[in-house]
């Protein structure tokens, strides 16, 4: 696609989405995703349930921890600070980093975007145009009032900027195995396991587990199916620990923790995987997960 047509697609997809009302744009976008418009007033499904949370639930900790800057200070609040990968820095603009200051390996982030459009993997600086990079980033910082506008204000009202990071080193087998853990009230019900997606994330292999850490008879339909057990972390107990922890205050939130030969690295909280649809398989589990996720009062 040329520059032209991405400008002029995300123009029209941000004229789309600022007209539409709120419930009819989400209500469309999961129609789209998922092939079902939403029951909104007796939900079931998990897709359903995070539809009424964008729609009728509101919390400014959500919002707070939906960034992945600001989202520190609750990690370190939550006295898990020594969890945290370093940080080199946080700024406005691309034109602020000190490039040289930075080692020759680190991690650029969006601090509102998902990891498959908002993450830049530098394994040597020296290799790096600078100059073609700020263009990526400026573009990222651009286009973060359109993702406002799509049906989830955990990103309203929040610019998003850029976030330097260590760059976390693969574990003794070559891979970084990302634990992404579903949490309903503080309470770890199953995670999924990502592997081989860090450098190649189409490459991407998923498998679902109970909090036992036994595998499910469950996928994502995006991803191939890991079919045998993953070997479990030695210190799994502690992870599902730091999961309970960190999700206690809020109905659900999907908290992602990397275990790197032993050592646990806190990687986000998401509130609305995959913008709130998962295509799980075999469907019926978005029920099952829906069964989990007990709606808060309605507040907004």
């Amino acid at each position: 696609m040329s520059k032209i047509s991405r400008k002029a697609e995300r123009i029209v997809k941000k004229i789309y989405y600022k007209t539409i009302p709120e419930k009819a744009k989400v209500e469309l976008r999961l129609l789209i995703k998922a092939g079902h418009v939403p029951n909104l007033k007796s939900p079931e499904r998990f897709s359903d349930k995070l539809a009424w949370l964008k729609l009728y639930y509101r919390d400014e900790l959500m919002r707070t921890c939906s960034d992945k800057a600001s989202v520190r200070e609750y990690v370190k609040d939550c006295g898990l600070g020594d969890l945290l990968n370093e940080c080199y820095g946080v700024y406005d603009r691309a034109e602020d980093i000190d490039w040289d200051a930075l080692p020759d390996q680190f991690v650029l982030k969006d601090t509102l975007a998902g990891y498959s459009n908002g993450v830049r993997l530098v394994y040597d600086k020296k290799a790096l145009d600078i100059e073609e990079t700020k263009k990526t980033l400026n573009s990222w910082i651009k286009h973060s009032s359109y993702r406002q506008t799509r049906g989830l204000w955990v990103y309203e009202n929040r610019k998003a900027r850029i976030i330097v990071e260590k760059l976390l080193i693969s574990d003794s087998k070559g891979d970084l195995p990302d634990y992404k853990f579903f949490c309903f009230n503080g309470k770890v019900f199953c995670l999924y396991l990502m592997r081989n997606y860090t450098q190649n994330p189409k490459e991407g292999e998923n498998a679902f587990l109970d909090r036992d850490f036994n595998l499910l008879p469950v996928s994502r339909k995006d991803y191939r199916r890991i079919t045998e057990i993953p070997q479990k972390p030695k210190n799994y107990e502690k992870m599902l620990e730091i999961a309970e922890i960190l999700s206690k205050p809020f109905p659900h939130v999907r908290v992602d923790l990397y275990n790197i030969d032993g050592k646990i690295v806190f990687g986000e909280l998401t509130f609305f995987t995959n913008g709130g649809f998962i295509p799980f398989d075999p469907d019926s589990f978005d029920y099952e997960m829906g069964k989990q996720l007990v709606l808060p009062e309605r507040n907004h």
